[in-house]
């Protein structure tokens, strides 16, 4: 395939098939159940084979959206249906509970828990969960403590809402919170779980490594706010998570960086070897006391690690679906690249120089230059060390921008995958080289949720 930017003929502009409007009929476009060969091809540098594959999948998601304007979000139903599908490879039969947070778009979230071997939602915040339970949802885990009162208000007045969501804790003051806003006399019992830290305590200088999230660590902690809450009148202790982000969240394989790849390698050997023996004897400990409906763990970077520790029973996924571009540098998967948008030249300050329309979508965490989109269709073009992703304008520089004319298009990846929901009101789910359908993301439906 060549390198030449696809364009559109203005002869074909609104010849496109109206796409489904409403969640529930859009969501029937997403149909996951066959499993695609399709290859991974993020990573193209990797082989000839990949950047072949790659110029095809984009050069066809180009001319779908030939005929619309302004910034696009797209989705592959081909690299969707390959993450879905690779996701359950790797956990291995271990159920996957899918995290809201890292797709935010609920049509997304019901053709992939419509497939056999997802189980539930990970949701990010209380609003946010009751509304999907409005929606239907029936087994949500909040991930996150809550101390939202209206939010709170609203579970403890609504019985069957409080049988659907489960809320996680790590502190006893996060329950003080819920009977401030309702008593154990006057409102239903509230499913509760408790976040117990994964991170490693290594030797020596290393010290913390991991996030830093709940304050319970050893498994004699555990066991006492357990028995704290068990000794709370209208709480159900019914489930523990424990995300090792330090190795769910950590690059091993990245091009170029082979002594970071294996520190990387080394920290999550000692860690996983760590948390499997302290994570069994919390799991141990907290069941003897009660009995327990789910242990969670893991994330897209850590199914087959997570999956394999018997102490687990579910793992959770959301990343891996949509595929962002800091998912590309893991040695154990390649995602494929699900979720895309696109923006169009509207100048060329020099020959190798074009610039887009907006592009400064920047994702969260530590401000690096991997957390600003990926320009990847056409190939070769790279953002400026000066400018990078502008709020209205973004630069990009590379042999490929010659070809490229004010009104064409690029191709780029949001670094994070529920992120960019948060910037689109829609996406366009595109087959080969047509639009199917589109569907809302929750900004699209009214929401924000955080």
């Amino acid at each position: 395939m060549s390198n030449e930017p696809v364009r559109s003929d203005p002869a074909k502009r609104g010849a496109l098939a109206s796409p489904a409007s409403g969640v529930g009929e859009a969501a029937s476009a997403i149909d996951l159940a066959a499993p695609t060969s399709m290859p991974p091809t993020p990573a193209p540098h990797r082989d000839a084979a990949a950047r072949r594959d790659a110029a095809t999948a984009w050069e066809g998601m180009t001319r779908a959206i030939a005929g619309l304007d302004g910034p696009i979000a797209a989705l592959n139903l081909a690299a969707l249906r390959y993450n879905a599908h690779d996701l359950l490879l790797r956990a291995a039969g271990t159920p996957i509970r899918i995290a809201s947070k890292s797709i935010r778009i609920r049509a997304v979230a019901d053709a992939v828990l419509a497939l056999p071997g997802y189980a539930g939602i990970l949701a990010f915040t209380l609003p946010e969960a009751l509304w999907l339970a409005e929606h239907g949802r029936t087994d949500i885990v909040l991930g996150y403590p809550t101390v939202n009162r209206r939010a709170l208000a609203a579970l403890v007045a609504d019985p069957r809402a409080a049988e659907r969501i489960t809320l996680m804790v790590d502190d006893l003051a996060q329950l003080d919170v819920v009977d401030a806003v309702a008593g154990p006399g006057a409102r239903p019992p509230i499913r509760v779980a408790i976040d117990a830290d994964a991170s490693w305590r290594a030797p020596g200088p290393l010290g913390h490594v991991g996030v830093r999230r709940s304050p319970v660590h050893t498994p004699e902690e555990v066991v006492a706010l357990a028995r704290g809450i068990l000794a709370r009148p209208g709480f159900a202790l019914v489930g523990l998570m424990m995300y090792e982000a330090q190795i769910a969240g950590q690059t091993d394989d990245v091009a170029g960086a082979a002594a970071e790849n294996a520190l990387m390698r080394w920290m999550k050997r000692r860690s996983l070897a760590e948390l499997g023996d302290r994570r069994g004897a919390i799991v141990d400990g907290v069941r003897a006391l009660a009995p327990l409906e789910f242990v969670n763990a893991g994330g897209t970077g850590s199914i087959e690690t997570s999956a394999a520790d018997p102490s687990v029973t579910e793992v959770t996924a959301g990343s891996g679906i949509l595929g962002g571009h800091l998912f590309d540098g893991y040695a154990a998967f390649t995602p494929a690249p699900a979720a895309a948008f696109s923006l169009q030249v509207v100048r060329k300050p020099t020959a190798d120089i074009v610039t887009i329309l907006g592009g400064g979508w920047i994702a969260s965490g530590p401000p690096a230059a991997s957390r600003q989109p990926l320009p990847v269709w056409p190939a070769g073009l790279r953002t400026l060390g000066r400018e990078g992703a502008g709020e209205v304008q973004t630069p990009l520089q590379g042999e490929a921008a010659r070809a490229l004319r004010v009104g064409d298009r690029v191709w780029l990846r949001h670094a994070k995958s529920g992120e960019l929901s948060e910037r689109v009101n829609e996406f366009h789910l595109i087959d080969g080289d047509r639009v199917v359908a589109s569907v809302p993301s929750y900004r699209g439906e009214g929401k924000a949720f955080l």
